[in-house]
């Protein structure tokens, strides 16, 4: 992608920020989807104001969380298309913690090649694209980041869902070698962690979308790090089956 179009795109993800931070500050209703989970005007809104922005740059298809209804018919025929999710961290927004994000991808051949990670409350941008790197812009400042590997002795930091907590991942602390220190976190962020590292690792045991990830595995990658299938190790992909529902996957470096 060209520097312009990077920009543009953070851009539309500061402007659905805003958008977000509008009703964030004021009293709102919560209404339940059909899979139980909670919507909020704050969804609707960022989404609109995503999709307007993205179709004034680009003419790529657009699935959206709350545009999800799009037929695996029609989906399957789309190379590149932009994969959004208005608003991660529907919970988070609703307990008022802070942690939730605006989330923007550009999906390649079923691989997340630039994404943007935005936190309205943080005021902080994790943005990366393949073959340029991966940033991290807050306080006015932007700065590279990378993944950091775990080494020998050290205590694995380990980033969890501070909203979805299974079983399963008992078993995964269990398995690693040496101490462990668990830092729970909200929405796409949790990725982001991994891909400045801040940890070396993160395993979602549990169910997510393909727009709640894709963004952040895009800055993860262009920070040097992968996103792969729990158990088997293969890449995750994107938009290669009927379902938007991921397997269960590991973050690392």
């Amino acid at each position: 992608m060209q520097r312009k179009d990077i920009e543009a795109v953070i851009d539309i993800a500061r402007q659905a920020g805003e958008a977000i931070l509008d009703i964030y500050q004021r009293d709102f209703d919560v209404e339940t989807k059909q899979d139980s989970s909670p919507l909020t005007e704050a969804d609707l809104a960022s989404h609109q104001v995503i999709i307007d922005g993205l179709q004034r740059i680009s003419n790529l298809p657009i699935l959206s969380e709350e545009s999800a209804e799009i037929s695996w018919q029609e989906r399957q025929q789309w190379d590149k298309f932009w994969l959004i999710d208005p608003l991660d961290g529907t919970k988070e927004f609703i307990k008022r913690n802070g942690e939730f994000t605006v989330n923007i991808a550009l999906i390649d051949q079923g691989e997340p090649v630039f994404g943007v990670v935005y936190a309205p409350v943080l005021d902080t941008t994790y943005w990366g694209a393949k073959e340029i790197g991966a940033f991290k812009q807050s306080n006015l400042q932007t700065q590279p980041i990378r993944v950091t590997k775990h080494k020998a002795g050290e205590v694995w930091q380990v980033v969890g869902s501070r909203s979805h907590q299974s079983p399963e991942i008992n078993d995964f602390l269990t398995a690693l070698d040496g101490d462990t220190n668990l830092v729970a976190m909200g929405s796409s962020l949790k990725l982001c962690l991994v891909a400045d590292g801040t940890a070396h690792v993160y395993p979602r045991l549990g169910p997510t979308c393909e727009w709640d990830t894709a963004a952040a595995h895009a800055v993860v990658s262009a920070a040097g790090g992968i996103v792969t299938e729990h158990g088997s190790g293969q890449s995750l992909k994107y938009n290669q089956k009927e379902s938007l529902l991921n397997p269960y996957f590991v973050v690392s470096a």
